[in-house]
């Protein structure tokens, strides 16, 4: 979790954002992983959100106490906790006519993502807790997921154990299997078993 007075101010971000900035999208090299070729998963960690944090306040000029306890209530259950991954999906299509046809038949596909450790049954994503994104018209292209590994899990991927990631949906299916060894490890540094 980001406490508040682990934050920069704006002027002390300004001072240091191109050089924070540079990290974390080095950072996210190794936590983005394309599933696909029209869905990509970014894992969070406590570096991501710190930057989105940072980010909004400094985009939305605040400063005042109450508007950065609001930005840390919003951003802070999208930290893991050491004992689950948490992800951004976002569906991407650039050209906006076929991207809301495929938005429209991609219902449900948020509940469809899954995440699987060598020798265990694959761990489906509980998905959009904050809010659902989705009608009965089409879904949203932006879902926030939640995987509970669970300490056996957790044990295996710290042990070595290979990891898969999937979607089994009717109008989507794609698995990358093995993960790359860069964001198997960099998904690994945050579990603790």
């Amino acid at each position: 979790m980001i406490e508040r007075d682990s934050l920069l101010s704006l002027e002390a971000y300004a001072r240091q954002r191109a050089e924070f900035r540079a990290r974390v999208m080095a950072h996210k090299k190794n936590r983005a992983l394309a599933v696909g070729s029209h869905v990509t998963l970014l894992f969070e960690d406590e570096l991501t959100i710190r930057y989105q944090v940072q980010e909004m306040l400094r985009i939305e000029r605040i400063f005042e106490e109450a508007g950065i306890a609001d930005e840390l209530a919003a951003y802070n259950p999208l930290v893991p906790d050491g004992q689950n991954w948490k992800a951004t999906m976002m569906i991407e299509f650039p050209e906006e006519t076929e991207r809301k046809r495929w938005l429209a038949r991609l219902i449900g596909i948020e509940d469809r993502v899954w995440v699987q450790v060598a020798g265990f049954d694959p761990v489906f994503a509980i998905a959009d807790e904050d809010l659902g994104r989705e009608n009965d018209e089409k879904t949203s292209s932006v879902h926030f997921l939640r995987f509970e590994l669970g300490p056996h899990r957790v044990w295996a991927l710290k042990s070595g154990a290979v990891l898969a990631v999937g979607i089994d949906h009717p109008a989507y299916s794609a698995v990358v299997d093995p993960v790359p060894e860069a964001v198997r490890l960099s998904l690994c540094g945050e579990l603790h078993a």
